[in-house]
């Protein structure tokens, strides 16, 4: 270990993955280990804010002791604990924040609040250095947008969904098709098998708008399949979901090229638990294949989802520059990106 050598560890429960990383230098992943609670929530068909919080509770401490076992490193050797503020579900958070906060103080380590989406952007310094100024499309079952950032730890949101997530959309149409949770994979896959042949709308709102709204496109998908059970008509769920994707995708594409041009930036990144998606990462791969202009970042399926490192990667950012918590810290499920 040098003398120079950064260590954070990274703490991440906003939601129903209990993860615990440790991170060298903001870009090495040391370990990184999530325990996921896919199987509890599937039943009721999405997360149960009461069962995560429980989870959390029984699952952190050993989360964050294989962390460390795995990276080899005692509490002493840490530079650093960074901990997902927000936003979040506030009793998953608590969980997170009080451990974070206990672990600091016991061993005099500086804290640092991590808001979650800027977790999911500085995902993508785990694979490259950042180039500024850039451009993040963030998509994941809480969140759409269209982040700006003109340096480090500098964030203005140039559009936002206004209703529905993509994520949420998403899930939300799978359970109209009888999917399993989450069924955000499910649609993926099986819009890689139908075709677009089913008309559904699509959100502009109107010239220059960056924002993003889903909700129409959702229930479009819900009357579509109510007006064909009522007349007897048979529509293949694969070309429901493709039909969906396509919509979706083309939007988020072509907003998002459209930003990257006004703004100038000389990176794209794409974040957060929809990042995993086949549809949407091929579709900015074949729109950006062409361009030496903008450089488009696309994480590892293992960084699009929830997860400790990104929590930690941020956190290394945010300790350079001295933005640091302290044991007041408080979970905040509202907490809005800092510019």
């Amino acid at each position: 270990m040098s003398i120079e050598d950064q260590y954070v560890l990274g703490i991440e429960t906003s939601c129903d993955e209990t993860a615990a990383a440790i991170v060298r230098n903001g870009r090495e992943i040391v370990s990184n280990v999530v325990a996921s609670q896919i199987e509890s929530h599937k039943r009721f068909g999405g997360v149960v804010p009461e069962i995560a919080s429980r989870h959390h509770v029984e699952q952190l401490t050993v989360v964050v002791e294989e962390a460390m076992e795995k990276a080899g490193l005692s509490f002493k050797e840490l530079t650093a604990v960074a901990v997902t503020e927000g936003p979040g579900l506030v009793g998953a958070l608590l969980v997170g924040v009080n451990a974070a906060k206990a672990i600091a103080y016991c061993h005099g380590l500086p804290l640092v609040g991590v808001h979650h989406i800027a977790g999911h952007i500085y995902a993508n310094r785990l694979l490259t250095e950042l180039k500024f100024p850039l451009m993040s499309l963030v998509v994941s079952g809480g969140h759409t947008e269209l982040v700006y950032m003109e340096e480090h730890a500098s964030f203005q949101v140039i559009g936002e969904t206004l209703d529905d997530a993509a994520g949420e959309a998403y899930d939300k149409v799978a359970r109209t098709l009888k999917l399993p949770y989450p069924g955000g994979p499910h649609i993926d896959r099986l819009a890689h098998e139908g075709e677009p042949v089913i008309n559904l709308p699509r959100a502009w709102l109107g010239e220059g708008s960056y924002d993003f709204s889903f909700s129409g496109l959702k229930s479009a998908v819900i009357n579509t399949v109510h007006n064909a059970a009522q007349k007897g008509i048979s529509i293949r769920p694969e070309d429901l979901a493709a039909s969906f994707q396509v919509s979706v995708v083309d939007v988020l594409v072509t907003k998002t090229e459209r930003a990257v041009d006004e703004y100038g930036v000389k990176q794209l990144l794409l974040a957060g638990g929809v990042a995993a998606n086949k549809g949407l990462r091929t579709a900015l791969e074949t729109r950006f294949s062409g361009r030496d202009d903008v450089e488009l970042i696309i994480p590892p399926l293992s960084l699009c989802t929830d997860n400790a490192a990104m929590i930690a990667a941020a956190g290394s950012v945010m300790y350079e520059k001295g933005m640091l918590g302290n044991l007041k810290m408080n979970a905040h499920p509202g907490l809005e990106l800092p510019l």
